[in-house]
């Protein structure tokens, strides 16, 4: 009986700069521009070690999405113990790289089952953090959430940073100022000026 293929360490140096390359190119150039010969070009390394990491492209999706959900989830918890919780859910929901690459995990999903369920379980744990956060942000501002509850300024703030990555890809801009102007208006209605971000969630922005 032949032995299992062996799989490199999921903390080796070459490991971790593939993972880079191939989140590179999700941003760059969208999903079907990851191949593994296109993502060891672009981490300078022999296309067969793309495979000696990860048994499939699909393994490599998996990887490079845990691995950006997990850090996401990592800045939202410390952001949303900010002095302005509120503000650092919308730098977070609008980060356009982040959104851009959720967005590319998604087109994936649909083709691609394992990934899909990846997506719909963080998504899940990022909407209940958010959740909380609103919850007890309303409740210090006096606001009344029965008539909107948390849940619809969050899905309102995620849905607002998707659609405008869908369009501004497809070069629709319309609205676009006017929307965020609004948002940021009752913003600063309830949390003032923003602050600087901290250095986490400045880093989940870019």
């Amino acid at each position: 009986m032949a032995s299992p293929r062996r799989i490199g360490a999921p903390d080796a140096k070459n490991r971790v700069v593939l993972l880079d390359a191939a989140e590179q190119l999700l941003i760059e150039e969208g999903y079907a521009a990851v191949t593994s010969r296109r993502v060891a070009d672009r981490a300078g390394l022999k296309p067969q070690l793309v495979h000696y990491y990860f048994r499939t492209m699909e393994d490599l999706f998996l990887a490079v999405f845990r691995r950006r959900a997990e850090e996401g989830l990592a800045v939202l918890s410390t952001a949303l113990q900010s002095e302005q919780p509120l503000w650092a859910l919308w730098r977070f929901s609008t980060a356009p790289e982040a959104t851009r690459l959720t967005m590319e995990f998604m087109g994936l999903a649909n083709h691609r089952k394992a990934l899909r369920a990846e997506i719909v379980y963080y998504a899940e744990r990022f909407r209940q953090e958010q959740n909380i956060a609103i919850t007890v942000a309303l409740r210090r501002h006096g606001i009344d959430a029965t008539e909107v509850p948390p849940v619809v300024w969050t899905v309102f703030a995620t849905s607002v940073s998707q659609a405008m990555v869908v369009e501004r890809a497809l070069g629709i801009s319309t609205g676009h100022a006017e929307t965020f102007a609004f948002c940021e208006q009752w913003l600063r209605r309830l949390e003032g000026d923003p602050l600087p971000a901290v250095e986490g969630a400045a880093a989940h922005q870019r």
